[in-house]
């Protein structure tokens, strides 16, 4: 039951960690481009959509690696904890 725990609590942590760098590029820029729709009158969908999609796409591809590392050393340490957890 501890390892079930255990597992459950740092998987939980691990996604918060992982999402985290994708939301807040699109919380960043979606405030910008708020800023710049307030400043110049344009409310259209897409004018916020676009900028936060490529913003997204490219801090996923510059942190692919590292979350990746992250996903592999979690996996690694669920697969090795198993044995020890069952009686």
């Amino acid at each position: 039951m501890d390892f079930a725990l255990r597992v459950l609590r740092e998987g939980m942590y691990l996604a918060i960690l992982v999402a985290a760098p994708a939301v807040v590029a699109s919380l960043v820029i979606g405030f910008v481009m708020g800023l710049v729709q307030a400043a110049t009158q344009i409310h259209d969908q897409t004018v916020t959509f676009v900028p936060r999609l490529i913003a997204v796409a490219l801090t996923l591809l510059a942190l692919g690696p590292w979350i990746g590392a992250q996903l592999v050393r979690f996996t690694q340490a669920v697969l090795e904890g198993f044995p020890q957890a069952m009686p």
